[in-house]
């Protein structure tokens, strides 16, 4: 086969590849959010649905983080492989963390002021992450105040360094396309 036939070939087949990906991290996404507004909260139920919650909270927290770090190290070592996942990751973090903020608010609702929606608690998620802090939803009480302290260093340490790495692998793809 000529080369320019064999060239041509690979540049579709990982086309459509990059295609299949963005579609099925689309679709990833739009289930995470269908997820988040899912997820059964409510004020008034038995102790041990709590308990279950935060020990279901905390596997998901620490699948998160295992599935970000995987995500990282791969685009360290493989430059090329998709950036789905680190999307994914992304806002996989700040929607666990507005259901974490939703679920105090719910369950102690002097912790926050201003959060009394998954809406609220997704805008506030998201106001913390990009530290633009409003001022119109703010934590209260001392057990608010201590989630948010961890979800400030998860916001820097963990989602900033992927949307970095992100960033710049998109960078570094638009520069290699312009020059081909």
């Amino acid at each position: 086969m000529p080369p320019e036939k064999s060239q041509g070939s690979t540049h579709r087949l990982r086309k459509a590849t990059a295609r299949g990906i963005l579609e099925r991290s689309g679709l990833t996404c739009l289930a995470l959010l269908l997820l988040y507004f899912a997820v059964p909260i409510r004020p008034r139920t038995g102790d041990w649905l709590i308990f279950l919650q935060i020990g279901l909270t905390l596997v998901a927290l620490i699948a998160l983080l295992f599935g970000l770090k995987n995500q990282l190290l791969r685009q360290l070592d493989q430059p090329d492989a998709p950036l789905g996942g680190l999307t994914v990751g992304i806002l996989g973090g700040l929607l666990l963390f507005a259901l974490i903020d939703y679920a105090i608010a719910v369950y102690a609702p002097s912790e926050f002021i201003g959060l009394s929606t998954r809406i609220d608690a997704l805008y506030y998620a998201t106001a913390t992450l990009l530290t633009v802090g409003f001022g119109d939803v703010s934590a209260h009480g001392q057990f608010a105040r201590g989630v948010l302290c961890v979800q400030m260093f998860f916001n820097v340490a963990v989602l900033a360094t992927t949307a970095s790495v992100l960033s710049r692998q998109l960078a570094e793809r638009a520069r290699a396309r312009r020059t081909r």
